[in-house]
């Protein structure tokens, strides 16, 4: 295949000097000329930077959870150095917001539930804090981040294959609820003002954890990237030569094929489903996705879809919709720019599926 190689700025500068500037032209005309130059020089170095272009992929396990990198550097020391500090970028802020660690930043801060301190936090849980409180405003209440003593319950009976016990859960649903998180953005501290409070960001802290790590690569000098954090994907510039990352949907089972695709090109896109992640208690199955307004893991089988313009608003918006359930759930996908859903349900047996108007705008047949 012929290549297309493009004159060096300085070269066709000479040329033009030689040919143009010698012979009598008005201002404009010359201004006019300098415009297509700088746009020619742009247009030869996009060209030849996409030319050079490498294909890279790189795994590791963050925050209990494989991640996915795959990007388009020149060579493969770029490419390293920026995945490096990528995964870096994710190991720092598993250390701030893991429910896990003991040491990490946000179980230090549960451990001051119910003291009357007020705690300074870092920039980082400050962002995801913050941001938890306008989704649990917008979803009034289906997003609550102080849903951590449900949480732990049910992680216990996934275990058990046991119901948690009443006097638990009535334990716990005294210290649930974001009326007992008390935020101060001019000092930026919080204060969980129950105690036995346990804060869980299991459903924000991945899909800002994708944000900020595709801005690393950024800063390394890839943009061209995709990130996949088991299941909460963000999207930088698109593959060279496309129009955007092409993502599948497989509703209600993961491990099935595709039944719809995505373009997306700096956006993002998370599932938020209980195909792999729920247990069957006397004959009823109970989601991981924890209703902070009763305590108990959803019933009805479920798969929601979000596109939006970040992953921390997919992410969270993906586990609102959840528990909202379709008809709500819409409606704060309408409400929130550049957001799409795709909703799908088993009820009694029978299979729902719901569609955000939106959603046509990213998907691929929309796209050709």
């Amino acid at each position: 295949m012929d290549e297309l190689r493009c004159p060096s700025y300085s070269s066709f500068m000479l040329a033009l000097n030689l040919r143009f500037f010698r012979q009598p032209a008005t201002h404009i005309t010359r201004t006019v000329f300098v415009l297509m130059i700088v746009a020619l020089g742009e247009v030869c170095s996009q060209a030849d930077s996409e030319v050079e272009l490498h294909r890279f992929q790189f795994q590791q396990t963050h925050m209990g959870a494989p991640v996915k990198i795959t990007l388009y550097a020149s060579d493969e020391r770029s490419a390293n150095q920026a995945v490096e500090a990528a995964f870096a970028r994710f190991a720092q802020l598993d250390q701030i917001m893991s429910d896990y660690k003991p040491d990490s930043e946000l179980s230090r801060l549960s451990g001051t539930a119910g003291s009357g301190q007020a705690v300074e936090v870092s920039d980082d849980l400050w962002n995801v804090l913050n941001r938890s409180r306008q989704v649990s405003e917008a979803s009034e209440g289906a997003f609550d981040i102080t849903v951590g003593p449900y949480v732990r319950l049910w992680r216990r009976a996934r275990r058990s294959k046991e119901f948690p016990p009443e006097q638990r859960l009535a334990e716990a649903r005294r210290v649930v609820g974001r009326q007992h998180l008390r935020l101060d953005g001019q000092r930026h501290t919080a204060q969980l003002l129950a105690p036995g409070m346990r804060l869980d960001l299991g459903g924000i802290a991945a899909g800002y954890a994708v944000d900020e790590a595709l801005a690393v690569l950024a800063a390394n000098g890839v943009k061209r990237a995709l990130i996949d954090a088991s299941g909460d994907i963000g999207a930088g510039d698109a593959p060279p030569g496309e129009q955007g990352w092409k993502i599948g949907i497989a509703p209600l089972d993961p491990a099935g094929p595709p039944s719809r695709y995505v373009v997306l090109c700096n956006a993002a896109v998370t599932t938020s489903g209980d195909a792999f992640q729920h247990v069957v208690i006397g004959g009823r199955r109970y989601s991981h996705i924890v209703d902070p307004r009763t305590g108990l893991g959803l019933t009805e089988p479920s798969s929601v879809c979000v596109v939006a313009a970040d992953c921390i608003t997919a992410d969270s918006l993906a586990t609102a919709v959840s528990v909202m359930g379709p008809h709500r759930g819409l409606d704060l996908i309408e409400r929130t720019p550049h957001a799409a859903a795709l909703i799908v349900r088993e009820v009694n047996g029978r299979v729902e599926t719901h569609v955000s108007k939106r959603l046509g705008e990213y998907e691929l047949d929309k796209r050709d």
